[in-house]
């Protein structure tokens, strides 16, 4: 159901003739089954032994060699006398060479990853339906699924089909999307129709898509798409029907093939009608048609002669080279000629996240209030190093290395990144890496925690997995957690209620820890803490805090902002309503601003150098992403597809922007554009067509945030190259 995003829950109910407490019936379930098929990516259906085998002879030179050694084989067969063996040694020979280049390119293809194949990763096993044939929520099958199923989703859930929300059963839900969008940060989903009919994927946000994952929060919703006819399903359909073209190498050895096959056949028939004259010849023993055959052997072994049996065989040798060393750096070729295409490559279009960047959100600037002065406030700023969910990193100040337990301010700021914060960090210890336990944004915070390390905790001589969380387990020890304010939309903020440990039975000493937009945060500021006092906010105090969050949101590095704030003194625990989400932005009042933290998901470190080897090798890079502009273009200025002046009208376009063009303008636009943002796999398609209509060879790049997807990370595909 395309519109299912801008009609009402109860009207798309009604589409599937489904009630929201009982759900399908088993007749209806049957029904539909029939009508959609099961909830599952169709297999490719792979290529048997034979076909790839015979798929290996289908070039022209090939062929040419095929005939040649048969023509030499039967001549062979009829050769008389001592001469009889040695005349076999060269069809054997093409033969041999023929076989072992079949043998490198069915062994390619069957070691080498399907791109269709990798879709199915994100395919769930399971999923929580309601039906009318049993009471409450019942687990079955994810590929049992079907359209008009009423679902539950809730945190760490795999999202089992397209769905349209009916009830969001949370404060809030937020979803992980990166893997169909691009985005970098999970999505605040609601229950909202959305009137617009052509709204791209990232703006629906009414809907949960397959394959992607619940990062907080619970839902109900109905099913409104399975298996192919899914918004990842669609992508499987278009790799499917995308037709593939011969590679510029293969081209250019069907050319070289017909020319060479045409100037042989001529030479050795001008050869034998040369001869014609000497076919009856004594030494033939005056027989006209021995003296035929042998004159048509000596063109046969001219012809021979002339073709390159050896080539081959040593352009598979050294594309097989290629692939492995390709497939050390992650990037799966399927067709051996591909790797000399991605070396002729004119235009790489990358993916963002995961791609160009960590898809890891890490914390690289903070700032807390310095002294207020005649009503002037001055700020400590901070950087922070390291771009990965490893907790390693310096905090700098001034460019020097600094202790943040000789700062109060960053002392309370780590305390409230620790406990205002319902994510963790893990270490897995068979991929060797450090890795998100929730939402990226927390997780960055809790990985800013360790890094700053206010309590000076030796790290020195614990594992990996315990480094993880070190420094945070030293504050949690300290302030008790016993409630959370989750966050909602409205306020834009969520808190936590805390009791520190020693005092856990004195309601006076507790605290209110608050995290969330700046602007919505700072707005129930009443004080600021400078150092380890409380000072009044004044409005020129708030202006000079709000202005250095919007230098940090919208320069160079367009940072993700989120203010830190506590009230020391909050109401009793049991004089809060819990239970009613909307009086949670009465109890955030009367706030003390403690601090800010930017963060980002930062470029890999070779990305950089990596660009600039583009540009000299001729190559333009183009950023396709999911994400929003704003982010996409400041991205592109850190990493050099922009520089940091230069102005993006007409460089940088949205889908929506795109679509909004003339097929002539689109076509401009595809040839001096440098960044797409917000767009969806549709948009990606048409933009590669229009590439490659201009002659252009078009490599695209993208990745699932661990190894490539559809090819290698940047970085290590243009190393491949050579370039």
């Amino acid at each position: 159901m395309e519109s299912a995003h801008s009609l009402t829950a109860e009207e798309v109910l009604r589409r599937f003739g489904v009630r929201e407490s009982c759900g399908l019936s088993a007749e209806q379930v049957r029904r539909h089954r029939e009508k959609y098929g099961a909830n599952e990516l169709p297999a490719e259906e792979g290529k048997s032994l034979l076909e790839l085998i015979l798929e290996q002879f289908e070039d022209l030179l090939v062929r040419i060699l095929l005939l040649a050694a048969f023509v030499s084989f039967i001549l062979a067969w009829f050769e008389e006398g001592e001469e009889t063996t040695t005349a076999f040694v060269e069809p054997v020979v093409i033969i041999m060479i023929l076989i072992a280049n079949a043998v490198v390119g069915v062994w390619q293809e069957r070691n080498a990853e399907s791109a269709i194949e990798a879709l199915k990763e994100y395919e769930p096993e399971m999923g929580k339906v309601i039906r009318a044939d049993r009471n409450g929520v019942q687990r079955i099958r994810a590929r049992d699924i079907v359209p008009g199923d009423i679902v539950e989703v809730a945190v760490g859930d795999k999202v089992p089909a397209d769905i349209r929300i009916i009830e969001i059963k949370s404060t809030t839900l937020r979803v992980d999307q990166s893997i169909l969008t691009g985005e970098s940060v999970s999505v605040i989903k609601h229950t909202d129709p959305i009137p617009d009919p052509r709204a791209v994927n990232q703006d629906k946000k009414n809907m949960l898509f397959s394959g992607t994952n619940i990062a907080a929060g619970k839902a109900v919703g109905v099913v409104i798409a399975t298996g192919v006819y899914t918004e990842i399903g669609k992508i499987r359909n278009q790799m499917v029907a995308t037709e593939p073209e011969k590679t510029p190498l293969q081209q250019k050895l069907d050319e070289f093939s017909q020319q060479l096959s045409k100037v042989i056949s001529l030479v050795c028939i001008a050869v034998w009608v040369i001869n014609i004259s000497h076919f009856s010849d004594p030494v033939h023993g005056g027989s006209w048609f021995r003296g035929a055959i042998y004159y048509f052997k000596i063109a046969v072994a001219l012809a021979v002669a002339a073709i390159p049996e050896g080539l081959p065989a040593v352009i598979t040798t050294c594309l097989a080279l290629g692939t492995r060393r390709m497939a050390k750096k992650n990037a799966i070729v399927r067709s051996l000629p591909s790797v000399e295409t991605l070396g002729c490559t004119s235009v790489i279009c990358s993916d963002k996240t995961g791609t160009l960047t960590t898809n890891q959100m890490s914390v690289c600037r903070m700032f807390v209030v310095e002294k207020i002065e005649d009503s002037h406030c001055s700020l400590h700023e901070f950087t922070i190093t390291g771009s990965t969910y490893t907790p390693e990193g310096q905090i700098l100040k001034n460019d020097h290395p600094v202790k943040c337990g000789e700062f109060d301010g960053l002392v309370e700021l780590a305390t409230i990144c620790a406990l205002c914060n319902d994510s963790s960090l893990d270490y897995n210890e068979s991929k060797k890496v450090y890795e998100k336990v929730g939402e990226a944004t927390e997780t960055a915070l809790i990985c800013l925690v360790e890094k700053m390390n206010v309590f000076n905790t030796d790290t020195s001589r614990i594992s990996k997995v315990e480094r993880a969380s070190a420094c945070n387990t030293v504050i949690k020890k300290l302030m008790k957690k016993e409630c959370t304010l989750e966050f909602s939309r409205d306020r834009k903020s969520m808190s936590v209620y805390c009791t520190p440990v020693a005092s856990s039975h004195n309601s006076s000493s507790s605290r209110l820890f608050v995290k969330g937009a700046p602007e919505s945060v700072i707005e129930r500021c009443s004080y600021i803490r400078v150092g380890a006092n409380q000072v009044p906010l004044t409005f020129s105090i708030k202006e000079k805090i709000l202005s250095k969050i919007r230098e940090w949101g919208t320069g160079i590095d367009t940072l993700r902002c989120l203010a830190l704030a506590t009230r020391d003194h909050p109401p009793r625990k049991e004089d809060m309503r819990l239970d009613d989400a909307s009086q949670f932005v009465n109890y955030e009042t009367k706030l003390t601003f403690v601090g800010c933290v930017g963060m980002l998901d930062p470029p890999r470190k070779e990305v950089v150098s990596s660009i600039e080897m583009c540009k000299k090798a001729g190559i333009r890079v183009i950023m396709i992403t999911g994400d929003n502009k704003g982010t996409a273009v400041a991205i592109c200025r850190r990493i050099g597809i922009f520089s940091e002046s230069e102005e993006v009208t007409d460089k940088a376009y949205t889908g929506r922007e795109f679509d909004d063009l003339s097929p002539e303008a689109q076509s401009n636009a595809c040839r001096s554009a440098r960044c797409f943002a917000r767009v969806e796999p549709a948009h990606k398609s048409k933009i590669v067509e229009y590439l490659q209509s201009f002659n252009e060879i078009t490599a695209m790049v993208s990745s699932d945030g661990h190894s490539s997807l559809l090819g290698s990370d940047l970085p290590d595909l243009l190393r491949s190259f050579g370039r």
